[in-house]
């Protein structure tokens, strides 16, 4: 019988003004020690971002998120934080923030499949469907 592991995650959210405190959620990061996985999933619906800010750079968040999945998948395109142990590296890209990409607080939870789960909470809380 397959065991369940503990995970953690964090939402990513986009904050078009951070002196409103307004986001949008756009992806989930996942870190899962026994799995030894650390990944992230987003997606941006250029609709819904619009209406909050209709002046948004798509160009600027894309390379922002970029950087953060370098990082993730501990690429040496990450710069000094991607050479980190996977735990390292999450808790660094979870780290309270005040610029336009954020992350929600880390929640914890039990899985089977970490990738499983990762996509579950991208449809649950980005895509919303």
């Amino acid at each position: 019988m397959q065991e369940q592991h503990l995970f953690e995650y964090a939402v990513i959210r986009w904050v078009p003004q951070v002196e409103r405190e307004e986001f949008i959620n756009i992806g989930v990061i996942l870190y899962c020690a026994r799995h030894k996985s650390l990944n992230m999933i987003y997606h941006l619906d250029n609709s819904r971002l619009a209406v909050f800010n209709p002046l948004f750079d798509l160009q600027e968040m894309e390379l922002h998120l970029s950087a953060f999945q370098n990082i993730c998948a501990g690429s040496n395109k990450g710069g000094p934080i991607a050479e980190l142990d996977a735990v390292s590296r999450f808790r660094w890209l979870t780290a309270m923030r005040s610029t336009t990409i954020q992350t929600s607080r880390v929640h914890p939870g039990y899985c089977f499949s970490s990738m499983d789960t990762l996509t579950k909470l991208h449809q649950q809380l980005v895509l919303l469907t």
